[in-house]
């Protein structure tokens, strides 16, 4: 058999070929750099909440309880993780109302080896198993996040009970709303076959196409809203949840009175200090390919988080006459969190200003207004999470201005930038946050009644006075 190399319009019948061919059948590849990064970040995120949240929380609190912070983490990072797998994915990342999915992936059903889902890019999947741990760290840390606000009071069958609901009825609609939708492969797909559409009949079915796909999408991300890592799905979403807490749950006994002071900064520097660093896995990770997108991330994450930790640091400075170690490193947490929304969305110097702001504003709820209203949340959440989460938010809808450094918004259907409007994405935003405090704040609040009322939310007072540790656990943090 004899080759015949082609020539003018044979090649060109041929190339049209191969393109039909191409179009027809190929399929998204897996990038195993991709998939190296988005194992690395999930080991990351995981890192955040155990050792990391553990010890941070566990050095704020007195020696009698540390045991039980720790206890309380763990159970929440295990049940949240067997929750994921079991149905959470399932409700979170598949199609079924514009508020939550379906059961189409419950128990993992079809989620194979060669499963790969979208990322950011068109042609650029990862492995699904590996989105799904991904996700389930996150799953894990903001339930875990919740903790810190009713520490030192609360039983530990409330939280075995209040955990599973709360991240049922709570994170899983929220993390579909935010952050569920298509994928860049679908709507690049629908929006080709739109234009290579060559009569009004086949225009109109290619048009409804694509319109189908952009309605399959989760209620906030339709309506703009920009959270890249979790400063709604996470941060707010936490934060209220532990407002709602310690409000229902009650004050520690002496709160105001007596001095609860942090058992061991030394540990709160070594979990801050691991938040910090699984932190990169958590906002670099969200970018989900090892591409430029998450060296932009990272670099917010080391500029914004040093920024928050300086300006609380020097404010309380000024305020006290003092700067506290508790204060830097509060004050780098806060940073963390008002970068999370915008990670991939600012440029450095935006980042640095969420930084300085959020900073300034996280310490003056955490002293200032926690101290007019006397509210009792034991380590910060709502202060640090809640509010640095809401700066982060309403700012991402700033400093994604293409004009201001950041990167703009995508616009898959044409391969372009979107063109940008501080007044509507600021509205996009708002929808976010506020969907997002309604949501939990009033969610959380019904959930802590129920648990209440079937096993108990306080401890006893007697128990509260020998420690969780000691009646609860039965053991003790540190023997003397």
């Amino acid at each position: 058999m004899t080759f015949t190399r082609p020539n003018g319009a044979g090649l060109a019948v041929l190339a049209g070929s191969l393109f039909a061919a191409t179009a027809a059948y190929a399929e998204p590849t897996v990038n195993k750099g991709d998939n190296a990064w988005m194992m690395t970040s999930t080991i990351l995120v995981l890192l955040m909440i155990i050792p990391g949240l553990a010890l941070f929380y566990g050095g704020l609190v007195r020696s009698k309880n540390m045991l039980s912070v720790l206890a309380q983490i763990f159970y929440t990072v295990c049940v949240a993780i067997l929750i994921w797998v079991l149905y959470g994915y399932s409700l979170a990342f598949t199609g079924g109302s514009d508020f939550i999915g379906g059961f189409s992936k419950a128990f993992l059903m079809g989620v194979t080896t060669d499963s790969k889902v979208a990322t950011f890019s068109v042609d650029a999947n990862i492995s699904e198993l590996i989105y799904i741990c991904f996700q389930a760290t996150f799953c894990a840390i903001t339930a875990s996040l919740i903790v810190g606000a009713f520490a030192e009071r609360t039983r530990f069958a409330a939280v075995a009970l209040f955990m599973p609901l709360w991240i049922t009825l709570i994170y899983l609609p929220m993390a579909h709303m935010v952050w569920y939708w298509p994928g860049p492969d679908a709507i690049d797909a629908a929006a080709k076959a739109l234009a290579a559409a060559t009569d009004e009949a086949a225009k109109a079915q290619a048009q409804a196409a694509l319109d189908a796909i952009n309605a399959d999408a989760g209620f906030l991300f339709k309506k703009g809203a920009l959270d890249f890592a979790g400063g709604t799905v996470v941060h707010i979403n936490a934060g209220i949840a532990g407002l709602m807490g310690a409000l229902l749950v009650g004050k520690r006994l002496g709160y105001g009175r007596e001095l609860m002071a942090p058992h061991s900064l030394t540990m709160t520097m070594i979990g801050t200090s691991l938040l910090w660093i699984g932190w990169f896995g958590f906002n670099a990770g969200s970018n989900l390919e090892a591409s430029g997108g998450a060296a932009l991330a990272m670099t917010n994450s080391f500029v914004a988080t040093a920024a928050a930790a300086l300006s609380w640091m020097f404010a309380e400075w000024i305020i006290k006459g003092h700067p506290s170690v508790l204060g830097v490193l509060s004050g780098a947490v806060a940073g963390l969190v008002a970068v999370t929304p915008a990670a991939g969305f600012s440029g450095p110097m935006g980042a640095i200003v969420l930084g300085l702001i959020a900073g300034v504003v996280c310490l003056f709820f955490c002293t200032v207004v926690k101290n007019a209203l006397k509210y009792d949340d034991s380590l910060d959440v709502f202060g640090v999470h809640c509010i640095g989460g809401i700066v982060g938010a309403i700012g991402t809808g700033i400093v994604v201005n293409p004009a201001l450094g950041g990167t703009g918004v995508m616009d898959y259907a044409t391969g372009k930038i979107a063109e940008y409007d501080m007044v509507t994405q600021l509205i996009s935003q708002s929808w976010g946050v506020g969907v997002t405090l309604l949501l939990s704040g009033i969610g959380s609040a019904i959930i802590y009644k129920v648990v209440d009322l079937i096993v108990g939310l306080r401890a006893t007072v007697e128990v509260e006075r020998e420690g969780l540790d000691l009646v609860e656990h039965t053991e003790r943090a540190y023997n003397m």
